[in-house]
């Protein structure tokens, strides 16, 4: 049990490719950013758990011998969802204080939810001194998010937090949990991430019709998920005109994945920069999620030399796009795009480029 004060750094993600697919028991193959979630943690005599943000107002208190309840409001939701998980393994959680701050940005489809989750989870296990599988923790954080902030997400976005490790890419089965680290080192090729600008709140029913249609598209086709169809299966009389094109993405996309991690085993940037195109569009037409400023980043990243592959990242309705670009042109294209953009949709968007970061982590 830690008397002392230390540090937890969360990572965001950015999903390479394989988006919406996580909950239809598919692939996925994110990795962490550099940009993180920091939680200075101070031990407390008192039975309480306080959190403060310098981004957001007000402190959020969690009386530690209370059962934590859903129901609210503020974005200590997802703090309190963390602490009910281990409150209802049995674990004596002691007091302590939390400041949280740093650099990954909320609503941009990097899944700063889940960065805060999984740091919270990191700090209590480490001040009662044992600590879940990480794959449980995961696990335990995105139920929290599912309970407590109404989001019906899949396990990506909580298990890339906890399982990525430094320069790799992680390959996860989201079926069989099964896990595999997919080397993100070539030093011609760089990863940059554009925020359109655009804000996305999944709570507010999209996410969540979306699995629905999956789920009910599986159902339609007999099957336990859409991980069990194959693209021959798929037929329109079966299914409505929406679900076919629902089903028909989820498909592809597991399919890309698999292409994708191949290409990048073989340095085959232009295959790898097709896919994440062809993900794009199955994601704008098929499923749906895609929004105008984010095409148009898409768009204007293919006129650009330098540049193998965009596409939207995250839930989508806003947030970002990740472009698989040369090291040699990345700051150019960076600069380009962002003029580009900002010239053609009055949005001022923010950008970085990163490096594949490794996952959450304690230090004194």
């Amino acid at each position: 049990m830690s008397a002392r004060a230390f540090r937890v750094t969360a990572p965001g993600r950015v999903n390479l490719i394989g988006e919406h697919t996580d909950y239809n028991d598919g692939f996925v193959l994110p990795m962490a950013i550099q940009q993180a979630i920091v939680l200075d943690v101070t031990p407390a005599a008192d039975r309480r758990a306080v959190f403060r943000s310098a981004q957001s107002e007000g402190e959020v208190v969690i009386h530690l011998d209370t059962p934590q309840q859903p129901g609210r409001q503020d974005w200590g939701r997802y703090v309190a969802g963390v602490m009910a998980g281990y409150q209802r393994l049995g674990w004596e959680i002691p007091g302590f204080t939390a400041s949280i701050s740093g650099n990954l940005p909320e609503g941009a489809g990097l899944s700063s939810s889940a960065a805060l989750e999984v740091a919270v989870a990191t700090a209590v296990e480490h001040l009662c001194g044992r600590a879940l599988p990480p794959m449980e923790k995961a696990l335990l954080c995105q139920q929290a998010e599912h309970a407590f902030a109404g989001v019906p997400c899949g396990m990506m976005d909580q298990g890339a937090v906890t399982l990525c490790q430094e320069g790799k890419a992680l390959l996860l089965d989201c079926r069989s949990r099964a896990v595999r680290q997919v080397a993100m080192t070539a030093p011609e090729i760089s990863i940059l991430v554009v925020n359109s600008g655009v804000k996305h709140a999944l709570a507010d029913g999209e996410y969540a019709k979306r699995r629905a249609q999956c789920e009910s598209a599986a159902q339609l086709l007999g099957v336990k998920s859409l991980r069990d169809v194959a693209l021959a299966d798929l037929k329109p009389p079966e299914l409505a005109e929406v679900e076919f094109r629902r089903a028909r993405h989820v498909v592809t996309e597991n399919a890309r994945v698999h292409a994708f991690v191949e290409a990048l085993e073989s340095g085959n940037w232009k295959a790898a920069g097709a896919l994440m195109r062809a993900s794009h569009v199955s994601l704008r037409d098929d499923f749906e999620v895609s929004c105008p400023e984010l095409d148009l980043l898409v768009e204007l990243a293919s006129l650009i030399p330098g540049v193998h592959g965009c596409r939207m990242t995250g839930g989508g309705f806003g947030g970002c796009v990740v472009a698989l670009v040369d090291s040699a042109a990345a700051a150019k294209v960076e600069a380009e795009l962002v003029l580009r953009y900002r010239q053609a949709s009055g949005l001022n968007p923010t950008s970085f480029l990163t490096r594949a970061a490794p996952g959450v982590s304690v230090t004194p």
